[in-house]
């Protein structure tokens, strides 16, 4: 996988993104898309950026921290997927910028949220 070669590459909330994410044993880490779920703008003066793991295991799927997306629907087709996957706000990781591949395409935040709420305990 590359690295963005902008100087300050900028990243919006509901961003669909290539990214190098950790496995859960922060000792290895594969190259899948993720979800920027962090505030545009947050500024904390560090290069990184919240992102939820987007996994193609729909087996995954129907719990409340969990979001479907489906290519057959408007937001399937945005979101630059290739396969039918599901976004898991139950595994967050803070990914800095420079292991971010690409932006792929955008998903919509309205059920990312609610997700993220039950999740987050909010």
């Amino acid at each position: 996988m590359t690295t963005m070669t902008q100087p300050n590459p900028t990243y919006k909330r509901g961003d669909v993104i290539l990214v190098l994410f950790p496995d859960s044993n922060l000792l290895t880490a594969k190259p899948r898309p993720g979800l920027i779920v962090q505030s545009d703008n947050l500024q904390t003066g560090l290069s990184q950026v919240i992102v939820a793991m987007i996994t193609s295991k729909m087996f995954r799927a129907y719990h409340s921290s969990r979001v479907t997306i489906l290519l057959s629907t408007s937001e399937g087709q945005q979101s630059g997927l290739l396969t039918d996957s599901v976004v898991m706000t139950d595994n967050l990781a803070t990914i800095v910028e420079s292991a971010i591949d690409r932006v792929i395409g955008s998903l919509p935040m309205t059920k990312v949220d609610v997700a993220l709420r039950h999740t987050l305990n909010l």
